[in-house]
């Protein structure tokens, strides 16, 4: 567990603090700040909760069922049964990392005041997270409008000591008892406090988050094998100069050219032609891979933006405002985050594209430039890389699937009431699958990318020395360079966990200097 701790305040959180809480086991503090708007907001609640006229959220029903008014005797029943009901998850349960990201989020935009919920239910919002405790949360059953309700209820459940959940053994056991074993007593909730637990964009918006973070790896990665093989397929690095890029300003672009240039610096293979007929050009994936690395790295940017301001916001309905109001609204509706989770799946799909193209040239003797086929050791006896190819086509493959969006739909819910939602959840979820079989993509190219260089070198022509830094880095890894057939599937996940781990990047940056 890190030892680090985020203090949650009023004005939302940052993406840094999402991964450290997330991903690395950060302790949660509440600021003095957040206590007080706690209290604050809760007396607002109260007031109204106290009197005769209904409010939605405090004093009636929900959804389509608001238009019950509920007396003060079942209101307590109203809001245990809200999460019950509503806790209807199925399928497959859902990552640790996930359901840390909901929680976080939730605690965030309940720390804003804007909720209504007493300080005592978000200390224990804390105290389950820094317990390492995690509800389980299913795969399904959040259309992303009205936040997404079912699995923030199952970890609602939690806080109420119903239903399971995961200790920090990793054993899954009754959450009464885990909560038992940690000292923390289950919160009874009182008027609007159900409600408020589940109303937010909360798991959309934590797998944006972290989507984020591994894209920009594997974009700066990806510059990395695009370099790798444009110099193992002698081409032009000329394509790469600043002038060039300067004339089409695209931010990302000039980013993704000064990136491949870096790594190609020194290369004693560009610029050779083996053909008998020299080329004028390089094939599109090889002399466009800026142009299209650069286009998803400007996705990766706006996605970013959207998410900040999802960061900064205070997603509930209804919301108490600072003059004593209390507003139904409609600001839980995913549709912000469900678009940019679904353009990082058009973007992610495109990249795994141009990388497997640019790994099929390279295993092609018709144009790969004088490389053996497949980069076999003995053609024909050996398949090479043949079959390594398949798998990335594969997964390619995948990749086009997951890019159809999923906000692009919507099907009407409770009675009619929530007749247009987000899917943003289902967005964020195939988005994780594309990540991961993004990052498998780029270690295919690098695994033959590495092969093919090592091959050149062997025929007398130097690579650059970002390129001997990435390849000696990936054989110490266990993924071997040339040689005859062997089981190839351990040297490919030994590919994968290196670029997924970021160190691809950390390989070549001692000699590049920091790449973007």
């Amino acid at each position: 567990m890190d030892m680090h701790t985020v203090v949650v305040g009023t004005s939302g959180t940052t993406a840094e603090d999402v991964a450290a809480v997330a991903r690395h086991g950060a302790r949660v503090e509440l600021s003095p700040a957040a206590v007080d708007a706690l209290a604050a907001s809760r007396l607002i609640v109260d007031a109204l909760a106290a009197k005769p006229e209904p409010v939605y959220g405090v004093s009636t029903g929900f959804g389509a069922l608001a238009s019950r008014h509920i007396s003060t005797e079942l209101r307590a029943q109203l809001q245990r049964n809200i999460v019950r009901s509503h806790a209807a998850g199925m399928g497959p349960r859902v990552e640790r990392e996930v359901v840390r990201a909901l929680m976080f989020l939730r605690l965030k935009t309940v720390a804003s005041g804007h909720t209504g919920v007493r300080p005592e239910v978000a200390q224990t919002m804390a105290d389950v997270l820094n317990a390492g405790i995690t509800p389980v949360v299913h795969e399904y059953g959040s259309l992303g409008c009205s936040g997404d309700l079912a699995p923030l209820s199952h970890c609602a459940l939690t806080l109420m000591g119903e239903g399971d959940a995961e200790g920090p053994d990793g054993t899954v056991r009754p959450a009464g008892e885990l909560l038992a074993a940690h000292g923390i007593a289950p919160v009874e909730l009182r008027e609007k406090e159900g409600l408020a637990l589940l109303n937010g964009t909360d798991g959309m918006l934590g797998m944006l988050v972290m989507a984020l973070a591994d894209l920009r790896n594997l974009y700066t990665s990806a510059d990395i094998t695009a370099a790798l093989s444009l110099e193992a397929l002698l081409g032009t690095d000329k394509v790469l100069a600043p002038e060039l890029h300067a004339i089409r300003p695209h931010p990302g672009q000039g980013v993704s050219a000064d990136n491949m240039l870096r790594v190609l610096a020194g290369s004693g293979l560009t610029g050779h032609h083996q053909d008998d007929a020299p080329r004028v050009q390089d094939a599109y994936s090889v002399r466009c891979a800026p142009q299209v690395n650069g286009a998803g790295r400007d996705t990766l940017d706006y996605a970013a933006v959207v998410a900040g301001r999802e960061l900064a916001s205070s997603v509930d309905n209804p919301v108490v405002l600072p003059d004593g109001r209390v507003e139904s609204n409609g600001n839980f509706h995913g549709a912000p985050v469900a678009y940019v989770l679904d353009f990082l799946a058009i973007v992610a799909a495109d990249l795994g594209s141009i990388c497997e193209r640019r790994t099929d040239r390279l295993l092609d003797k018709n144009r790969s430039h004088g490389l053996p086929p497949f980069l076999a050791h003995d053609a024909g006896v050996d398949s090479g890389l043949m079959i390594a190819q398949y798998t990335q086509a594969a997964l390619v493959s995948e990749m086009k699937r997951l890019a159809v969006p999923a906000s692009a739909d919507s099907i009407p819910s409770s009675a009619m009431q929530e007749d247009h939602v987000s899917m943003g959840w289902s967005a964020a979820r195939k988005l994780r699958t594309a990540v991961d079989n993004l990052a498998r993509i780029v270690a295919v190219e690098l695994y033959a990318a590495t092969r093919a260089v090592e091959i050149r070198a062997a025929e007398g022509l130097t690579p650059a020395p970002a390129s001997q830094a990435a390849v000696a880095a990936l054989r110490a890894a266990g993924a071997e360079g040339p040689g005859p057939d062997r089981f190839l599937a351990p040297d490919l996940a030994a590919a994968d966990t290196f670029v997924r781990e970021g160190r691809l990047v950390a390989a070549v940056e001692p000699v590049t200097g920091p790449l973007a």
